[in-house]
C-alpha cells in the first residue's frame, strides 16, 4: 500500500482498526489473474504473538485452490471515505481529493480442520451478535444438527498467519488547521460516510476546531469506528 508519512498507521492501530471492522476483500494470485471474495474475519493472536485473521469461504471458491501454500496473500480492510471538493478549501490553488480510512494485511493462509471451523463459526457469530444487544444473540445451537452439518459441509475454514501490516488513514492532517476545519465543517453535511470522516478528523486534530460550537450526530455516529 502506498502511504505518505502523515498518513501511516502504527501496527497497534492498524490492527484495532482491522478488527473492529470484521469485513474486508481477500485477495490472491493464481499465476494469471488476481481472485477476491469480501468476507467477514476476526482477529486471534499465536503464542508468540502473531497475529492471525480465521475467516471461511463457500467449498467452491477458487481461492480455496491456492489455499495450503506459501504465497502471500492479502485481505483489505476498508472504513468510510468521502470526496473532497476544492471549493471547500480556505487556501486557493488545490485539487480534488479523497480521504478514507484502510488496513491491508497479509500473509500466507492455511486450511483449518473441522473441529477448528467449528470453533471459527462459533466465534465469528458471537462477534457480530455481540454488537445487536441487547438482542439475545444466535448461537449455532439454535440450529438442527443436521442442519448445522449440512452447513458446514458447505464452507471450508482457514487462517492466514498476518506477517505485514500496513494502515493508512488518510484525512488530510498535512493541511493547515483553517483548511482541516474547513474540509471537516463541509463534510459533516454530507452522506453518512461523509459525516464518519468528518467526526474522525475532529477526533484526530481538535486543535483545529478551537472556539467552533459542533455537536456531533451521536445516533448516527453510535458504532462508527474510532
Amino acid at each position: 500500500m502506498y502511504t505518505p508519512p502523515f498518513f501511516k498507521q502504527d501496527r497497534a492501530a492498524s490492527l484495532k482498526f482491522a478488527e473492529e471492522r470484521g469485513f474486508g476483500t481477500m485477495c490472491a494470485f493464481d499465476g494469471r489473474k488476481p481472485i477476491a471474495s469480501p468476507l467477514p474475519f476476526y482477529l486471534t493472536y499465536a503464542a508468540d504473538g502473531t497475529p492471525q485473521a480465521a475467516f471461511h469461504l463457500a467449498r467452491h471458491n477458487p481461492l480455496l485452490k491456492l489455499a495450503g501454500g506459501e504465497a502471500s496473500w492479502l485481505l483489505a480492510v476498508n472504513g468510510p471515505d468521502a470526496y473532497v471538493s476544492p471549493d471547500w478549501y480556505v487556501s486557493p490553488d488545490q485539487v480534488p481529493t479523497w480521504l478514507y480510512q484502510s488496513v491491508h494485511l497479509s500473509g500466507p493462509v492455511r486450511l483449518l480442520s473441522d473441529d477448528e471451523l467449528a470453533v471459527q463459526v462459533d466465534t465469528l457469530s458471537e462477534k457480530f451478535e455481540s454488537r445487536l444487544l441487547p438482542k439475545q444473540p444466535w448461537t449455532s445451537g439454535k440450529m438442527t444438527a443436521g442442519r448445522l452439518e449440512a452447513m458446514k459441509k458447505g464452507i471450508v475454514g482457514l487462517v492466514m498467519t498476518v506477517e505485514e501490516v500496513e494502515g493508512s488513514f488518510k484525512l488530510n492532517q498535512h493541511k493547515s488547521d483553517a483548511d482541516y476545519a474547513a474540509i471537516a465543517n463541509a463534510l459533516s453535511a454530507g452522506d453518512a460516510d461523509a459525516k464518519q470522516i468528518s467526526h474522525l478528523m475532529r477526533q484526530a486534530k481538535p486543535q483545529a476546531f478551537a472556539g467552533q460550537a459542533f455537536a456531533d450526530d451521536t445516533n448516527m455516529l453510535e458504532g462508527s469506528t474510532p
